[in-house]
């Protein structure tokens, strides 16, 4: 399951030294919930070799105005604390898979 990420856990997260894939997200976004299935699927398969997480646009402005989130989805691709890659809108699983791979 993805894990919730916050502006309160994630540089705890970061600081694991596991990459980090960043899901921006929101309730009322279709596209965010087209993707949403394959983020869960990411989070369960590399499950120990990576976190997988979502945040929640509406539950917390801080983190998306951190990395000047604009549109959503947007998905972070984060390794040793730095945004190596971004997905921004609903891509497949194909695409999403690469990219983290790309980073393990």
């Amino acid at each position: 399951m993805a894990q919730k990420i916050t502006s309160d856990n994630l540089q705890a997260l970061i600081a694991t030294g596991k990459p980090v894939v960043l899901d921006f997200w929101a309730t009322w976004c279709g596209p965010c919930r087209m993707v949403a299935p394959v983020i869960e699927a990411l989070a369960t398969e590399y499950d120990g070799r990576a976190i997988v997480g979502k945040c929640d646009i509406e539950e917390d402005e801080n983190l998306p105005a951190q990395y000047g989130v604009r549109n959503i989805p947007t998905i972070l691709f984060i390794k040793d604390g730095q945004v190596v890659d971004k997905q921004v809108g609903a891509a497949s699983r194909q695409i999403l898979e690469e990219k983290l791979k790309a980073i393990l």
